[in-house]
């Protein structure tokens, strides 16, 4: 996965287009090439944090779930609906972060 920031892809654009021109004339600079390779280097070690840190999040919605089942099981009847609630907002706050990690994953 890759993460670019903005500046990085704006500089990745003009050196690849800076690159297709000298590909064009058969006379690529290296040092193009160089620049491309050092800027994919840093956004695929951020996209790699970032995604690490999604897979964090999302064991941890996991676990959040867990408890939540755990709550609901052991409520008492006034205590039930109120443990039914918080295991649905965990529920959807899980399915978020599975959805964000699929996506990220994908790229």
């Amino acid at each position: 996965m890759y993460s670019y920031t903005r500046s990085e892809n704006r500089e990745r654009s003009k050196l690849f287009r800076k690159g297709f021109r000298q590909a064009l004339a058969d006379c690529v600079d290296p040092a193009i090439r160089q620049k491309i390779e050092r800027i994919d280097q840093s956004a695929a070690e951020r996209g790699q944090r970032e995604l690490n840190a999604l897979h964090n999040v999302r064991e941890g919605d996991r676990q959040t779930v867990a408890q939540a089942k755990a709550a609901v099981r052991t409520a008492s009847r006034q205590d039930k609906a109120a443990a039914k609630q918080s295991l649905r907002d965990a529920e959807q706050q899980l399915r978020r972060s599975e959805r964000a990690v699929d996506k990220a994953e994908r790229q």
